[in-house]
């Protein structure tokens, strides 16, 4: 994955089936590429988020930000002290981003804090104004869910356009980066032009089926 051309990669301890040993295997495979390692941990929990930062995340994807409370928490964990109540240990992280990595991590380690509620979407001024938050990421599948909608990584109910088009709105408010998880790169190009700027294009078991599907279905027909 980290040799095909993405900007970044998202390692998902969430819903992806990983655990932070096997999270810490792929930053290894990623950092031979000049790719970002991304990690989405499985819960505003500090201990999660340094373990990852520590083995080389240069970003964090945190899930149900829901409140400015919930933003400035994601924050602080992130951070150094005074700013935040990071603990100093980077560990292999300092083996390739240099002796000095505490001098310049807070200001390069990106939060990202995930809109998929709808007590999030009430909140979505006071959640961007936080200082410190670097960019939001939509959950299209839970927000559908909130919505009392069937999930949809590509979803088109004019309810759920318009809450994508809020969220854009609102980081341009505050300078934040929009950005949103689809389901194929068609989705993708319509979020762009829509506003987003950090967009995952599917992961990489859906596009595994999608390929094997494809070629399996290709050599029926064709003997067929």
């Amino acid at each position: 994955m980290a040799h095909q051309g993405y900007d970044s990669l998202i390692v998902d301890i969430q819903h992806g089936m990983q655990d932070f040993q096997t999270a810490f295997q792929c930053f290894e495979a990623i950092s031979t590429t000049s790719v970002v390692p991304l990690v989405r941990i499985p819960w505003l929990e500090p201990s999660i988020v340094m373990k990852c930062l520590d083995a080389g995340a240069y970003g964090v994807v945190c899930p149900l930000i829901n409140t400015r409370e919930d933003a400035e928490k994601f924050v602080s964990y992130c951070r150094y002290p005074p700013t935040g109540e990071r603990s100093y240990g980077p560990n292999r992280v300092m083996l390739y981003a240099g002796a000095d990595y505490a001098d310049h991590a807070d200001a390069e380690v990106l939060t990202i804090g995930m809109i998929e509620t709808t007590e999030a979407m009430q909140n979505l001024d006071a959640i961007m104004s936080t200082p410190g938050l670097d960019a939001v990421y939509v959950g299209p599948a839970d927000l559908a869910l909130a919505f009392g909608m069937k999930p949809s990584f590509e979803p088109t109910d004019p309810r759920l356009i318009d809450a994508f088009e809020k969220v854009v709105a609102a980081a341009q408010r505050h300078g934040k980066t929009p950005g949103i998880h689809t389901g194929s790169g068609a989705y993708a190009v319509k979020m762009a032009q829509m506003g987003y700027r950090f967009i995952t294009v599917s992961n990489d078991a859906r596009l595994l089926a999608s390929a094997a599907s494809a070629g399996v279905k290709t050599l029926r027909e064709g003997l067929a």
